[in-house]
């Protein structure tokens, strides 16, 4: 046990550039960067020099901004983030889509806990990018492993501009809720993977004790809310405008 304790703080304390695969990051930016007709490219720069991508679309009339993060192993415009962002931003939330940690196609989620600062980092910068553009109104919108990786974020972060965080089929059990004191919405499908469903319970006694928070289930929705998109998107704009505006959209520009 002693054994395994000290490789897991070792792989924890080991600079990033150690175990992200930044070479699958450039082949998806290579990708996405020719064929992006909505939103723009941003590289925000992290303390060790490495540079990420992340897709910022600006809503015509914004009531808040939303960081969009990704599931294990994908992009910020893969399918099912491609379309959050630019939905997302025609419902009126400013969207930054954010490039977390990967590794290799074959890295199981718990190859990626040593990835967790990284993404902290990368959470830390996208929220102060938002709050520069001056958004007040600040939210996340975390797919899969990347809202395991918002709730580290959330979690060990001493101070941040985000004051909502939505997260969809989460993969993993939430960690040290009593930290967080922001509204948070867990939604998932009845027909999402196993390991979601099964912790649903459990999840839902932890958020209770957040105030303003809720779980929504959407009938038939699968992991990535294949053909239930607009159902998905709803259920988000719903939360965020609650959160923000008490229930109504705002009428005006509310950065």
């Amino acid at each position: 046990m002693r054994k395994i304790l000290t490789l897991v703080l070792v792989l924890l304390a080991m600079p990033a550039s150690a175990i992200s695969d930044y070479d699958r990051e450039k082949r998806w930016a290579d990708q996405i960067l020719p064929a992006l007709m909505i939103g723009e490219a941003v590289w925000l720069k992290q303390a060790n020099g490495h540079t990420f991508l992340t897709l910022y679309t600006e809503a015509e009339k914004p009531r808040g901004a939303l960081i969009v993060a990704h599931g294990r192993g994908w992009s910020p415009d893969y399918e099912l983030y491609g379309m959050l962002r630019t939905r997302l931003s025609e419902q009126g939330y400013t969207t930054l889509a954010i490039q977390l940690p990967v590794l290799g196609g074959g890295a199981k989620i718990g190859d990626y806990i040593p990835t967790y600062p990284d993404a902290q980092e990368r959470f830390e910068l996208a929220a102060e990018y938002l709050a520069g553009k001056g958004y007040r109104n600040i939210g996340i919108v975390s797919h899969s492993l990347g809202a395991t990786m918002a709730n580290h974020y959330l979690i060990n972060v001493k101070e941040t501009p985000v004051k909502a965080w939505a997260f969809v089929g989460i993969i993993n059990g939430l960690e040290e809720m009593f930290r967080i004191k922001i509204p948070v919405l867990d939604v998932y499908g009845t027909k999402d993977w196993e390991i979601t469903q099964v912790g649903a319970y459990e999840r839902k006694k932890q958020i209770d004790k957040v105030p303003g928070s809720e779980q929504v289930v959407v009938p038939d929705a699968l992991h990535f809310f294949e053909e239930r998109e607009d159902d998905l998107v709803q259920v988000l704009i719903q939360f965020m405008d609650r959160v923000f505006h008490d229930g109504e959209p705002a009428t005006a520009t509310t950065r």
